[in-house]
This record gives C-alpha cells, structure tokens and sequence, in this order.
C-alpha cells in the first residue's frame, strides 16, 4: 500500500482556511487527499481577523500576531472579498450593506470554514519553531505553547500561511527618543477612543495611515497630522486632518517637517508597515516579496527552489480573499498532482517575467493591472472554479478609488452588486461617520433600505 502524503500547514487564516477548504470539497468528491495538520499560534482561527484585546505577548509570553482594532470596518466592499463558492446570502440569509464591521466580516470568514468542517485539521496554541528539508522532508520543531513541551513531525508537503502583516517595520528618526508622549506602530492600535482630544502624528501613506486618521478624527482627536514619505494620499480630508511632507526630526513633542512647519503632538503611530519574517524557515527555504529577485514564487505559490514548499497569501493587496482561495485550489491541485508543472526552465522563465512586470509598477493603475493579469493568470490554469463576474470586481477597484476621493468620509456609505449572485446591496440607516461600536447582532438588526 502506498503511504499516504503529509501536508503541514502553518497558520489559520484566510489563505489556509481556503486551502484546507479545497481539499475538503476533493475529498467530498471522492479524491484522496494528504493527511493535512495545521499549526496555528493562536488561541483560534482567522488570522489577522481573530481580534484580541492583547498587544506585545499572549498568556503563554509568545508575541501577539493580530493587528486588528476594535471598531475597525473593512475598507473593501464585501462584495470585493465574496466567496463565489460561499455567497453572502447564503450565509447570512440576507442582502446587507457592502461595508461591515469586523465582526461581521470575521462571521462570514468563520461560517464557510465551519461549513466545511475543516477544524478538525488544526493544532491551536502551536508555534512552529523550525523547518529543515532533509531527505526530501520537512521536519518541523513545534512548540506547544499549552502544554510547554516541544515535539517533531515530519511531512511531504509544507504551505507557509503564516501571513505578512504581524512583524512591524519601525523605522528611526531624529530625536524621537526625546518624545514624551506615547509611541506605537498601527500593529497595537486598539481603539480610537483612547486618543480623544489628542494631537496624533501618524507616519505612513498607505491604507493603515489612512483609516486610524479617520478613526482617530471619528472618536474626537483633536487634530491628525499624517506625514508622507514620496505622495501624499491626497484625499479631501475633513477639518482636523492634514498631510504634511517627511518628518526630519522631533525635539520634545515638537515635530518639525521638510517645509518648514512644525506641529505638537501627544501620540506617534507608525504605519510604515510589515516585514516579511520567517524566522522558523531555514534559509534555503525563505522567501522575500519585497525583494525583486529570485528565489520567488511560480505562479505566487510553488517555491522556486522546492516544489514541494508553498506559499500562499503573499503576494497581493487589491483582491485578498479571491486570491487567497484561487491559489488555495492552484496549490491543492499541484499537489493531488491533479495539475502537473511545467519544466524547471519554463517555472524560471515564468517568475522572471512576472518579477519583471512587478518592478514596473510606479502607479495605483499599474497595480492594478498586475494583479488583474495575475488573477487571470491562475483562472486559465484551474478547472471547476465557481463561477463569478471578474470584470465587474475590476470596476469595482476604479469606483473605490473615486469614491475615497469624493468624500473619504462617506465612502462607506455606498452600495455595491454581488459579482456572483447580482444582488444590489441595501443601504443602512446610520452613516458611518455616525455609527460608533458595532456587534454581529447590532449590525444585521439595524434598519437597511
């Protein structure tokens, strides 16, 4: 008899819930399948959408992985991120608004896994600790963050799903150790509330700086200051927010900036981003986004150097959950060798031309663009796919953007169709700019029109 494959797992958030999903449905349709075990660090599943109140360590001294805050609404409508395989009204049994609140995108991402009863495959409170590839194997040391014991398993196969958004990038500037106000990055953001009638300074231009400007302006902070490196975000703010050009240095709670200018602050937040930290992965194994060069990723999933070690969830921004499940089913097909790959010198040649597309994008356009070609890339490779409007999700990404730039304050006020189903989202009573704490059960009982 031929032994059955073993598929390590590392991590359960989205990516992996999908991965593990895959497999389930081939199962479910009379496939063979790996004996998969997922190691996953928290206490639960979901990821960065598992929220906890912690920062810093867990109960065990481990460090704390999410980076999620406590009235954090997507910034996506939910139509962007709908499984086609998993509607939105098949799992609330409703239409309701594009834009939610954590807990309700963290219900949706929970009611597929638990409907495809995959949580029998994952080891909660286990942090892998190190991964060597011997004699065609990996071996994983785990630690068993519980029971404070380490214990080895050897595997066949090995997805890396640990995410990219849980070790922050925290650069050094001139004279912020003379700062006396509280300092932290976007990682430990918890809340706005507690910021009320505060100057906050907050570095960064992306979509953390973004969004905790607007929380912070919601939940009564006095005044936000966001200071930019290259572009500003460039958004019609409302009173009380304002961009300003690189910070050069700070003396006291006085920050001084490239034109001249100079503002006080209370707080300082860091939302210059995430390093990508696989400190478990012996070095032949790791890989690097955001360094252009190989070895990267065929197809974003299948190492170029191992084609028995996956990543999965790397290597997007614009369409996350549809990514994550389109390279969940690439990579359970290469494995069930249901889609066999190519020669090593088509898999070089193809990641070099994808490399090659990538150090290109200078544009928000150009993004977007890379990652349409790149989902249609893996949807000519899979078979049986449920079906969805593509097309209409890269509408969606140019309408976003405009709408941000109308009011950056009612953007979440709008109504989207489902790329799967066509049913026109409803509109809720309450604008966000009005709504304050929100449930699962306070949301879906509100008035929607």
């Amino acid at each position: 008899m031929i032994p059955i494959k073993r598929l390590a797992i590392i991590g359960a958030g989205p990516s992996s819930l999908s991965l593990m999903r895959a497999f389930r449905i081939a199962q479910l349709n009379g496939a063979k399948i790996p004996e998969i075990v997922c190691f996953e660090k928290q206490n639960d599943w979901g990821g960065l959408w598992n929220y906890t109140w912690r920062t810093g360590t867990d109960e065990y001294g481990d460090t704390v992985h999410g980076s999620m805050y406590h009235n954090l609404w997507t910034n996506n409508p939910i139509e962007l991120v709908e499984y086609s395989d998993y509607t939105l009204i098949e799992h609330f049994g409703k239409s309701i608004p594009s834009f939610v609140p954590r807990a309700v995108m963290f219900d949706y991402i929970i009611g597929r896994a638990n409907k495809s009863d995959i949580r029998k495959f994952i080891k909660f409170n286990m942090r892998v600790e190190s991964v060597v590839y011997v004699s065609h194997k990996f071996t994983l040391v785990v630690w068993d963050k519980k029971d404070n014991i380490m214990f080895t398993e050897v595997f066949d196969y090995l997805v890396v799903a640990s995410g990219r958004f849980s070790v922050p990038y925290i650069p050094e500037y001139q004279g912020i150790i003379t700062f006396p106000g509280r300092v932290l990055h976007s990682h430990d953001f918890r809340n706005a509330e507690q910021f009320k009638g505060m100057d906050i300074l907050i570095i960064g231009s992306g979509l953390s700086a973004e969004d905790i400007a607007i929380q912070c302006w919601k939940y009564g902070s006095k005044s936000v200051t966001i200071i930019y490196r290259h572009k500003p975000i460039g958004h019609n703010w409302p009173d009380g927010i304002k961009e300003v050009h690189y910070l050069e240095n700070i003396e006291g709670n006085i920050a001084s900036f490239r034109d001249g200018s100079q503002q006080t602050a209370d707080v300082i937040i860091f939302c210059t981003g995430y390093l990508f930290y696989f400190p478990f992965l012996e070095n032949t194994l790791k890989y690097d986004y955001t360094q252009q060069r190989c070895p990267g990723l065929y197809k974003g999933t299948v190492f170029q150097n191992n084609h028995k070690l996956f990543y999965i969830g790397m290597t997007t921004r614009l369409y996350p959950l549809l990514i994550f499940n389109l390279q969940a089913w690439f990579v359970r097909d290469v494995i069930m060798k249901n889609l066999p790959l190519p020669s090593q010198e088509y898999i070089d040649k193809d990641i070099s031309h994808w490399l090659s597309k990538r150090a290109k994008l200078n544009f928000p356009s150009d993004r977007l663009a890379y990652e349409t070609d790149y989902v249609n890339d893996l949807l000519l490779l899979l078979s049986g796919y449920p079906k969805f409007n593509f097309d209409l999700l890269c509408q969606y990404r140019l309408v976003l953007r405009e709408h941000k730039r109308r009011n950056i304050l009612t953007f979440r006020d709008q109504s989207y169709k489902s790329a799967v189903t066509g049913t026109v989202s409803p509109c809720r009573l309450v604008k966000w700019v009005d709504a304050k704490e929100e449930s699962l059960e306070s949301f879906l009982d509100s008035k929607f029109v």
